[in-house]
């Protein structure tokens, strides 16, 4: 099931996305992260310097567990 969800998501196509930057953008250093709501809690991310490169795609669970580790500050 997991490899489904996940397949699909890849299928997607992302011509219309609607990409967010991150609040985090650093103009100095010129990282940043853009997110694209790909609908029931799945999202599409990309680096938005370097758009030519695939953006990863994550099931609603994925990026749950994700935004998880974040707050629980795992990579920091």
């Amino acid at each position: 099931m997991a490899d489904a969800a996940k397949a699909e998501l890849y299928a997607m196509d992302l011509t219309d996305a609607s990409w967010v930057s991150s609040s985090y953008t650093n103009r100095w250093t010129k990282t940043c992260v853009e997110v694209a709501d790909l609908g029931g809690g799945a999202v599409a991310v990309r680096d938005s310097h370097n758009k030519e490169l695939p953006p990863l795609r994550f099931t609603a669970e994925e990026w749950a567990a994700f935004r998880r580790g974040v707050c629980d500050g795992e990579f920091g």
